[in-house]
């Protein structure tokens, strides 16, 4: 569920669950705790075997200490007032959604290394990590996703990943939701975009 969804669900605020987001260690009052229980008793047997894991009661057999969870690092590039996006190519050639540029964390590799090469490589730009956003259940794909805020360096945006992408573009940040449903942004980027706009 996106954050608005999930809020509705249980019948609380956004901020409330935004707020979650933002400070993991919060303990919720009795009777959010309560509509918590509640909806985790009622969701479908995936949805509680992925929190089992996520939240480390798991009853699975332990992972191979080599093994690594299936991980994508975002990178959140900024240039003064805009930030980068892509449009993902779909399987029938058109293109699907626009996003930030990612990449596949894999074993032994940094989501800091990943972001920064996926945006090179996937638009032509340089960019330098500032500092992580966090991290989250993606509420549509359901990877775990690394958020890292990056800022500009060099380089002209383009698409350098044709098989990947359709587009490359800078979007103004104050009309990024124009390209990209609010509901569907982790708040944390919509907050370090807002911050950067001062």
């Amino acid at each position: 569920m996106s954050n608005d969804g999930f809020a509705s669900h249980l019948g609380v605020a956004q901020r409330t669950v935004a707020a979650w987001h933002k400070k993991p260690t919060l303990l919720p009052r009795s009777e959010i705790q309560q509509a918590l229980d509640t909806a985790l008793e009622q969701a479908p047997d995936g949805a509680k075997r992925r929190f089992a894991q996520l939240a480390g009661g798991d009853s699975s057999p332990p992972a191979p200490s080599d093994a690594q969870a299936f991980r994508v690092a975002i990178a959140v590039v900024v240039n003064e007032s805009d930030v980068l996006i892509v449009c993902r190519r779909g399987e029938d050639g058109g293109g699907i959604s626009w996003q930030f540029p990612a990449g596949v964390v894999k074993p032994g590799v940094s989501p800091e290394t990943v972001a920064v090469r996926e945006t090179l490589g996937e638009t032509g730009v340089h960019c330098v990590v500032v500092r992580s956003l966090g991290s989250r259940l993606h509420p549509i794909t359901n990877v775990m996703c690394e958020y890292l805020l990056c800022e500009y360096l060099t380089g002209t945006a383009e698409n350098v990943d044709v098989v990947e992408n359709v587009s490359v573009t800078w979007a103004d940040r104050r009309e990024l939701t124009r390209f990209i449903p609010a509901d569907r942004i982790f708040p944390p980027v919509l907050e370090a975009l807002e911050v950067a706009s001062d």
